[in-house]
């Protein structure tokens, strides 16, 4: 059952990625999850993602917000971000214990991103909520 559900969960968020497509600016991708971040406005981007500890014991599908605060900080290289925001999702639970603590996942992160080159970059991340509290590391590129 548990295959099953983390195969799912990233079907379900591939299916959401090409619903977006047109409008999608980066992926990231880390050691726990993976999201698309879309621009709704100049400094603002949401991104539908899953994630997952590293036991695979929870699947959490949802959204984040951020906000891009360079203009605020006044960094003007392009190679570098510097964001914070909300997320909001479901916890599913997927593992071998009798537990059915799925639930609504409510929390705020804040980041920071360079880019070596157009394309690619790094971020690093620090995301705590309800059922989480967990620093993130990935790559991101952008499409």
């Amino acid at each position: 059952m548990k295959k099953f559900t983390v195969l799912f969960a990233f079907a379900l968020i591939f299916s959401v990625a090409n619903v977006f497509g047109q409008a999608r600016e980066e992926l990231n991708f880390g050691l726990v999850g993976v999201n698309y971040e879309i621009p709704v406005h100049e400094n603002v981007t949401i991104a539908p993602g899953i994630g997952t500890d590293f036991d695979l014991d929870w699947i959490t599908l949802g959204v984040k917000a951020n906000y891009y605060f360079d203009e605020i900080f006044g960094i003007t290289d392009d190679a570098w971000d510097v964001y914070g925001g909300a997320n909001a999702g479901y916890a599913i639970y997927t593992g071998d214990n009798d537990l059915d603590d799925s639930s609504l996942d409510l929390g705020l992160q804040v980041g920071g991103r360079w880019f070596w080159n157009d394309k690619w970059g790094i971020y690093a991340e620090f995301s705590g909520g309800i059922n989480t509290v967990m620093p993130a590391i990935g790559v991101t590129m952008k499409l």
